[in-house]
């Protein structure tokens, strides 16, 4: 039995996507019947008239990572495991559910995988759980590091995977991958893919910062390597392509026909428009629109080194042109 945690989230829907492709037992925990909703609209997507019968060959159950028991029901019988559930937020009134899903939340996953005898257990974290290098690429050896600037998702995410490596320390197979920006169809009001909702409307400005982009499906075939090669207890960058935040505004904005950005937005500005926003979001109990940390992250440039996990998976990354084509297409 193989078990999604986070079946309808981007990662862990576009995985089981994959793997109702395959003759395997597949189990998937969910939170709500919209977002599940939302997968078989996915299925749909990929799978047209052959939708229902890949999605009825998932074995749905709702569960919540921070309930033990809960748990139990979901780790019966579960031989492998793919950790995709978090709470991902750059609000500050989120940092401490943040905190609690993704670091708490984890080790609970893990000390279930210890207690059930899981047989491999794949960790989907995030590049926020690396430091950055500000004179050259980042890479898997770069130490994440405490700092003014740094999100509490950050800090989430670097705690998480301190729970994966205590659990192999005490004889748990592990693999962890730290995708950057991930990018997929989906639902637009969601994470990341809300840059293309954002994007279709039009946009003038653009931050002087700098990411890179990994599809989705990039992930998802990484993740099925690992979990299916005798590599353990290591973790690897799984991004794609470095671009800067201007040129992915002008790629998109090709992409909804509308006038590519112009306006360089100044830092200090920005940070201003933030507050002010943030301090209206947490009057009105919202979690939308610039937050400060998203704002100290636009002006950040990051270029990472992807040629470890190219060397040892053979991978070759999707072009960010036609990831976009694609999201776009597949919106939910």
């Amino acid at each position: 039995m193989i078990l999604v945690t986070g079946g309808t989230g981007l990662v862990g829907s576009h995985l089981l996507c994959e793997l109702t492709q395959q003759n395997q037992f597949i189990r998937a925990s969910y939170r709500t019947e919209i977002k599940k909703e939302e997968t078989r609209k996915l299925f749909e997507f990929y799978f047209q008239e052959k939708a229902q019968e890949f999605f009825s060959k998932i074995e749905w159950v709702k569960a919540d990572i921070l309930s033990i028991p809960s748990l139990n029901d979901l780790f019966v019988g579960v031989s492998y495991v793919y950790h995709c559930a978090a709470l991902v937020s750059f609000h500050k009134i989120d940092f401490y559910t943040c905190l609690k899903v993704n670091r708490q939340g984890t080790a609970n996953i893990v000390n279930m995988c210890l207690s059930y005898n899981v047989k491999k257990l794949c960790y989907v974290s995030s590049t926020a759980a690396l430091g950055y290098n500000t004179n050259g690429l980042t890479d898997e050896t770069t130490m994440w590091k405490p700092g003014k600037e740094v999100s509490g998702y950050s800090i989430s995410k670097y705690s998480a995977e301190k729970e994966v490596w205590r659990g192999i320390e005490e004889g748990l197979s592990a693999v962890m991958i730290n995708p950057c920006v991930i990018l997929g169809p989906g639902n637009w009001n969601d994470g990341s893919l809300s840059i293309f909702k954002t994007s279709s409307k039009g946009i003038s400005f653009y931050p002087t910062g700098s990411n890179a982009i990994v599809d989705v499906r990039d992930v998802v075939s990484c993740l099925l390597f690992f979990m299916n090669s005798p590599i353990e207890n290591q973790r690897f960058l799984c991004t794609g392509q470095n671009i800067s935040f201007k040129n992915l505004q002008t790629e998109l904005a090709i992409c909804f026909n509308k006038k590519p950005p112009n306006i360089k937005s100044p830092r200090t500005i920005t940070l201003i428009f933030a507050s002010f926003s943030e301090v209206i979001n947490l009057f009105l109990r919202k979690r939308s629109g610039l937050t400060i940390e998203s704002a100290y992250s636009a002006y950040k440039n990051i270029s990472y080194d992807n040629s470890r996990i190219i060397a040892t998976t053979g991978h070759t990354f999707t072009p960010i042109s036609e990831t976009l084509t694609h999201a776009i297409k597949g919106r939910i």
